[in-house]
């Protein structure tokens, strides 16, 4: 007499297990950039074993993940870059040198050079949506500034560059000689990229960290392909081969834009800056930073207001507040409407 019993007790459980199930597939949905599973499928398989059922969902949960994280390296598209201005007078009349010799070559590629001021390192790029990303990234880059300090060990960063390579004949650089200053450079960017993705920041997700200073690249003029000009030939700039172009002395860490519109000197649209190294502090550095930490303190500020108006108190208070405020304004709407005629 006790077989129902059991029967019953096993149609209650696969009932539950099928609405367990039932719930994570719709959680699993709900969490997925497009919906690619056949749902038909998922519940033609409510009946297997509760070890085999989990692992169907967990598997499912990896899958899911996956892509996801697809999807969002598909959809990363960055905008932003921290950038290492090069300000070296020697350096820039170099690579002017350089890219006239190229355009007496080939008048086309005049419009593949990099312009003027745009000279730099990119340290790492990111992909900033809104003002509020844009925020995130000038704390993360404030934050970054102590961990630099610590790498550098009061020292300079000091970069030479020597010869001239280019990333598949597409983009021509300046390449960083070696040395010393390779291992500090490579930690800065490291922690550049920890500190911006512990912030929740598409950083440096695509490319690894190859430190170049370009100053030709076929894409900024498209037609040349059409034209015939599919890449960049290396006798163009072989008498630069081994060419010593100078040294940089870092100072400055830009957060910049890749979209907006450039400044004046042709330098990139500038957000954010850190002073790194031991360079002589500027009146403008100073300033940079006296903002910087007002910005901050104003932040903090706004934050514990946030937290303040947040508290369930202080909104009861508000409300009663308005409200007596409201059976005044009623007693008073005459004395309102007098006072308001003696004003105009």
């Amino acid at each position: 007499g006790k077989r129902p019993s059991i029967e019953s007790e096993n149609v209650s459980r696969k009932k539950e297990m099928s609405e367990e199930f039932e719930a994570s597939t719709v959680d699993s949905l709900i969490n997925m950039p497009f919906a690619t599973i056949d749902i038909k499928d998922d519940y033609e398989i409510t009946d297997v074993p509760q070890m085999k059922l989990k692992r169907n969902i967990e598997n499912e949960q990896i899958k899911n993940d996956q892509i996801k994280k697809k999807k969002r390296q598909k959809d990363y598209q960055p905008n932003y870059f921290l950038s290492i201005p090069i300000t070296n007078k020697e350096i820039i009349g170099g690579i002017k040198i350089l890219q006239n010799t190229i355009i007496q070559q080939d008048k086309r590629l005049a419009k593949a050079m990099v312009s003027d001021g745009s000279f730099h390192i990119t340290l790492l790029v990111m992909q900033l949506l809104n003002e509020d990303e844009v925020n995130i990234g000038i704390d993360a880059l404030l934050e970054l500034k102590p961990f630099i300090e610590e790498i550098l060990q009061g020292k300079h960063l000091t970069l030479p560059f020597q010869g001239i390579d280019t990333f598949g004949n597409q983009v021509g650089f300046v390449k960083l000689a070696e040395g010393d200053h390779i291992i500090p450079l490579l930690e800065i960017a490291e922690t550049a990229k920890k500190t911006f993705q512990e912030k929740g920041i598409l950083a440096g997700e695509s490319r690894s960290f190859k430190p170049h200073l370009t100053f030709m690249k076929l894409s900024k003029a498209p037609w040349l392909r059409k034209n015939g000009v599919k890449k960049i030939d290396p006798e163009l700039y072989e008498k630069f081969i081994s060419h010593k172009f100078g040294e940089e002395l870092c100072s400055r860490i830009d957060l910049c834009s890749m979209l907006k519109k450039k400044q004046s000197d042709g330098y990139y649209h500038c957000e954010s800056s850190i002073v790194i190294g031991k360079k002589p502090v500027g009146i403008q550095d100073l300033i940079n930073e006296a903002l910087h930490r007002e910005r901050m303190g104003l932040k903090a500020k706004v934050q514990q207001i946030k937290e303040l108006l947040l508290k369930p108190e202080t909104q009861a208070k508000i409300r009663r507040e308005l409200f007596e405020g409201r059976l005044i304004d009623n007693s008073n709407q005459v004395n309102h409407v007098e006072f308001s005629a003696t004003l105009t």
